[in-house]
């Protein structure tokens, strides 16, 4: 899974699913429990335990960060085309 950095320290990802016509299950998990715990490199080789919380994003912020991830890689387009009219969620991981 694909994270990007923000200048805030925050996480996005997407809920793309390959671009499939569903969200995957732990996007649901994410809305029903905000609150959680993820894996990121260290730069070193190895990985840090993080607290979060997750964000869905709406409107222009969603469809600003969706812009960042089709810039990384011309994939993400591809599944916002076979995704057959879902709107690809983007979520922000915030640290606790």
């Amino acid at each position: 899974m694909l994270g990007i950095p923000q200048p805030d320290g925050s996480i996005l990802i997407a809920a793309s699913k390959g671009g499939a016509p569903e969200n995957p299950a732990w996007f649901g998990n994410l809305r029903a429990h905000p609150d959680t715990r993820i894996e990121v490199g260290d730069g070193e080789g190895g990985v840090d335990t993080v607290d979060v919380t997750a964000e869905v994003l709406r409107g222009g912020e969603r469809d600003a960060g969706w812009a960042q991830f089709t810039a990384r890689s011309r994939g993400f387009a591809e599944y916002e085309a076979k995704a057959g009219g879902r709107v690809i969620p983007v979520v922000r991981l915030t640290r606790r």
